[in-house]
């Protein structure tokens, strides 16, 4: 065998030196480039710079956190250290024009609206149900929950999607370790916020009311429990396959992502919080102990899904720090579910029920997908703690929406599709609901402008915070959704309220 390197490298010697390029396949080539050796100094030598040329060529996967680069830079064309600013900018995303933009935001965003309208009617229907007419703190917690379930898939599907544009999903073994890390954080996440929801439902009730039944306390915990863990574990495994389904077929998984996300993420823990609920209250009398239960079952579990999801380093840092998002997201969106409460509670406003969830869910989906494409663009082209020219002064809000950037067009045409999105759901909604006529003018125009005014100010605290968060070296995808659709919540649900009390001072209840 020695001899038979030798005579190799003699031949290969003397091909280069006549600068013939020998013939065979292109995976020669990264060998030749390495291996070839001006003098050969033994076959020992020799068979250890053709091993070390080999590891060279392959990739090993990198341990990495939440804000380091997804992907080393040797091995992405579009990493963020390699050749020209121009290079790195045009390698790492290929340029979208406007109309493939809007065709692949419209179509998740008219899903994720049905998704909402769907919510909507089927909250207008459970209110009216023995548990929610008993336990009014249900209005109080069901903002939080769905709130922090849309965090938790939109957080996801973000570093999903960030994972796929930097090529961390390539190897299998990577792809399935990134990916059962992620849901065991969920899971555990969605467990211990279900609890948290659950307490802060209870204080704020306290303190609405002075005072609030023993039972009901066990019935609000069991149920938010439950209703987040199920839900976690449904909506975890359907964004793993959208996310792979996009990657498969060429999507840009930021755009369809977090609004999938959270078109499924309302209806389906809508449908199963209203069902616990009802279900735990008709036999909480005789049999409270299987609410106590339940609460300790899944609560044992979170030692599994700790172990799990520290297996993978990018779990394991979320683990440790990425509660403080999620956790004032809930307590934001708190604060929406007793505007909510006060607002149910008068006859006057009951209609505004049917419309909160769309509002509410639109203006979250369309900000999400701005801070999924913001984070994308800074992981893959700028150092941590580093933020482009203009982002280093104060910020204004209307350069959001001027610039040539590609963030600034995708802003342009997110508020842009606002206005005909709510018409089209408007009339969805009447059209299910069998009206014979049209919603009046006045509301349709009150409706309207309280979503653009809820749009338009979500976009441009997602332009500053998603900066802001980066320039301190903590990962925008982890962080900013949360507090960006909660605040969407709380804006949606005082600015929906405030429009639906013009309309009553107006006399108009075209819409009520």
């Amino acid at each position: 065998s020695s001899i038979s390197l030798l005579f190799i490298t003699m031949l290969l010697d003397k091909l280069r030196s006549k600068n013939v390029q020998p013939s065979g396949s292109e995976e020669r080539r990264p060998i030749q480039n390495h291996v070839l050796p001006q003098h050969s100094a033994g076959p020992n030598h020799l068979t250890s710079r053709l091993n070390n040329s080999l590891v060279n060529v392959n990739y090993e996967p990198q341990d990495y956190s939440e804000t380091d680069p997804l992907l080393p830079n040797e091995h992405y064309s579009g990493a963020r250290f390699g050749g020209s600013q121009e290079a790195k900018m045009s390698a790492v995303v290929p340029p979208e024009s406007v109309c493939s933009l809007v065709l692949q935001i419209l179509v998740p965003f008219l899903l994720a609206g049905l998704g909402t309208i769907s919510a909507g009617l089927l909250l207008d229907v459970v209110q009216s149900w023995d548990v929610f007419q008993e336990i009014t703190e249900i209005f109080i917690l069901l903002p939080a929950v769905l709130g922090m379930k849309g965090n938790l898939e939109m957080t996801l599907a973000s570093r999903l999607s960030t994972a796929v544009n930097a090529g961390k999903m390539e190897l299998a073994s990577e792809k399935w370790m990134l990916i059962f890390g992620n849901l065991a954080l969920k899971q555990l996440q969605s467990t211990v916020l279900g609890l948290l929801a659950s307490l802060m439902a209870i204080v704020l009730g306290w303190i609405a009311d002075g005072g609030i039944p023993f039972n009901h306390v066990v019935l609000l915990c069991t149920t938010s429990v439950c209703t987040t863990f199920v839900a976690s574990l449904l909506q975890g495994i359907i964004m793993v396959g959208v996310i792979i389904g996009s990657k498969r077929t060429g999507i840009n998984p930021d755009n369809v992502a977090t609004p999938i996300a959270a078109s499924f993420g309302d209806l389906i823990t809508l449908a199963l919080l209203a069902c616990f609920s009802q279900w735990f209250y008709s036999f909480m009398e005789m049999y409270l102990y299987v609410l106590y239960l339940l609460d300790l079952f899944l609560l044992c579990l979170i030692p599994l899904w700790i172990v799990i999801s520290s297996k993978h380093p990018a779990s394991w840092i979320l683990l440790r720090t990425g509660w403080e998002p999620i956790i004032t997201a809930m307590a934001i969106s708190s604060m929406g579910g007793v505007i909510l409460d006060k607002t149910v509670s008068d006859p006057n406003l009951a209609g505004i029920i049917l419309y909160t969830p769309v509002i509410n869910g639109i203006g979250g989906n369309l900000v999400s997908i701005q801070a999924s494409r913001i984070s994308t663009n800074l992981h893959l082209n700028f150092s941590r703690g580093e933020v482009p020219e203009d982002h280093k002064r104060c910020h204004q809000p209307c350069s959001t929406f001027f610039g040539s950037g590609p963030n600034h067009k995708s802003a342009k045409v997110l508020l842009l599709i606002v206005i005909p999105g709510q018409l089209i759901f408007l009339y969805i909604i009447h059209l299910i609901k069998g009206a014979h006529t049209m919603p009046s003018a006045l509301f349709t125009v009150t409706f309207l402008t309280a979503s653009l005014i809820q749009v338009f100010s979500l976009l441009c605290i997602a332009d500053c915070m998603v900066h802001c968060l980066w320039r301190k070296g903590k990962d925008p995808d982890s962080y900013s959704i949360p507090y960006l659709t909660a605040l969407g919540d709380l804006l949606g649900t005082a600015l929906l309220s405030l429009a639906f009390l013009l309309l009553w001072c107006s006399g108009d209840i075209g819409g009520l």
